[in-house]
């Protein structure tokens, strides 16, 4: 009987004490846990994380594909796309094909890839790709010496625009597959919701012209 009471009292100090040693950790929002983070940062006492890589366009049913090429531009009826196209891909089983026809009065047209889809800044979304020294991507034209006005990252404006822009061009393709890079270093990333677009004119391709794009991404 003594042994038993013993080891009941033994239990109740043992489960008293491990009571007293729960400490209940704080609830932090993300706001509050990013604010903390980038003070670290300005303080020295953290470091970014390492970025590896951020997929726009890597294949038609990669599930990492991110953002949506909604944002149809000038002449829209002049652009014919395919992202599926199956027929001597980069990389994969697909890639994307552009036909420009350079017939509209406005004499330009292009697309950009938003987040979430039809984003033109006036709503919230988009990604903070805070880490990335590029974009790159992967381009070739039916013939050869088509080109691209411009290609860029960002550049969206309204209440919740892109927080940085930049971009290359214009870009002469090769009727071979050629890489290409949007220099992103010292770009604030943080909010992009225009993660890629591209730009053609009739002045360029009077003609008009065909193209294609694989392997589109940020490193």
């Amino acid at each position: 009987m003594v042994l038993w009471r013993g080891f009941l009292l033994f239990i109740c100090f043992f489960f008293s004490g491990c009571a007293s040693l729960i400490v209940e950790e704080p609830i932090y929002t993300y706001a509050e846990r990013e604010g903390e983070r980038q003070k670290k940062l300005e303080r020295g006492e953290a470091k970014p994380p390492k970025f590896k890589y951020f997929s726009v366009y890597s294949d038609e049913e990669f599930q990492d594909n991110h953002f949506v090429p909604s944002g149809f531009m000038g002449d829209t009826t002049d652009l014919k796309t395919s992202t599926a196209f199956g027929e001597k891909a980069y990389s994969g089983k697909t890639c994307l094909k552009v036909t420009y026809l350079a017939r509209g009065e406005k004499g330009w047209a292009g697309i950009y890839w938003q987040e979430p889809q039809g984003n033109w800044g006036n709503m919230p979304g988009g990604y903070d790709l805070t880490g990335a020294k590029r974009l790159t991507f992967w381009a070739r034209g039916e013939i050869g010496g088509e080109k691209l006005a411009e290609c860029k990252v960002g550049g969206i404006t309204g209440p919740y625009g892109d927080s940085d822009v930049a971009w290359i061009g214009p870009v002469t393709l090769r009727r071979n597959w050629r890489r290409y890079a949007i220099d992103l270093r010292g770009k604030d990333l943080n909010h992009i919701i225009g993660g890629f677009s591209f730009s053609v004119n009739r002045y360029d391709n009077p003609g008009g012209c065909t193209f294609y794009l694989d392997e589109i991404r940020f490193e």
